[in-house]
C-alpha cells in the first residue's frame, strides 16, 4: 500500500512537471551584413586647434552574427570590421601623414573592431533608440575593450544604422600623440571616436 501511494505521488509529480515545464526556446541567429558606406571618424585637438579624421567607406563587407535577437535582454555578437589605417583622411595632407605614422601604419596597417554584445536587440522597424554594447578595438598591436553608446535608426525590417561613440586615448594603445615644430604644437591624448554601421539584416 505504501509503495503504491509513493508510486502514485511520483507519477503525479512527473505529470505536473511535464505539463508546466517547457524548455527555453532560443531565437535563431540573425546575420548583419556591413555595407560599404560604414565609416569611422576620430575627432581630436591640439593646443592650438581641433581636427577630424575619417575613414569614409568600407569597401570589404563583413558579416556579424547576432544570437538571441528576439529576447528583451543582452544579445551576443560574433564578427568584426577591419579597417585600413591608410584610409584615414584628415583633410590636411600633413595631418593625415602624421596620424598614419602615429598609428604605426607600416607595422600595424589594420584597425580591428570586434563586436561582443548589445544590451538589447534594436527595435525592428520601430523608433530610434539608445542602447549600449561592448567591443574590442585592436590598434597598433594593442587590444582594448570598451563600452560603446549606440544610437540605432531602423529603416524598415531589413536595414539598420548604428552610430557608436566612445572616448579613447592614444595612450590606451601605448601611442605617443604627435607633435610638430619641435614640440610647440602638441596633440592632446584624448580622442572622440564615432563609427557608423550600415547594416543589411538577413533572417
Amino acid at each position: 500500500m505504501i509503495m503504491s501511494a509513493l508510486l502514485k505521488s511520483l507519477l503525479l509529480f512527473v505529470s505536473l512537471y511535464t505539463a508546466f515545464w517547457r524548455p527555453a526556446v532560443k531565437s535563431p541567429a540573425v546575420k548583419w551584413v556591413l555595407g560599404k558606406d560604414c565609416t569611422l571618424k576620430v575627432n581630436g585637438s591640439t593646443n592650438i586647434n581641433k581636427f577630424s579624421c575619417i575613414i569614409p567607406d568600407y569597401p570589404k563587407p563583413d558579416t556579424l552574427t547576432i544570437y538571441g535577437p528576439d529576447q528583451n535582454e543582452p544579445v551576443q555578437i560574433t564578427g568584426s570590421m577591419v579597417l585600413d589605417v591608410q584610409s584615414f583622411d584628415c583633410h590636411n595632407l600633413m595631418m593625415t601623414k602624421d596620424l598614419r605614422r602615429t598609428l604605426k601604419q607600416k607595422e600595424f596597417p589594420k584597425i580591428r573592431i570586434s563586436f561582443i554584445n548589445l544590451s538589447k536587440y534594436p527595435d525592428k522597424g520601430g523608433e530610434a533608440e539608445l542602447i549600449k554594447g561592448t567591443v574590442n578595438i585592436e590598434l597598433a598591436g594593442i587590444k582594448k575593450r570598451y563600452s560603446i553608446n549606440y544610437r540605432t535608426i531602423p529603416s524598415g525590417k531589413a536595414k539598420l544604422t548604428l552610430i557608436g561613440s566612445q572616448t579613447i586615448n592614444f595612450s590606451d594603445f601605448d601611442i605617443v600623440p604627435p607633435r610638430r615644430l619641435g614640440g610647440m604644437i602638441k596633440t592632446n591624448d584624448m580622442l572622440s571616436a564615432e563609427f557608423v554601421l550600415k547594416v543589411n539584416i538577413l533572417n
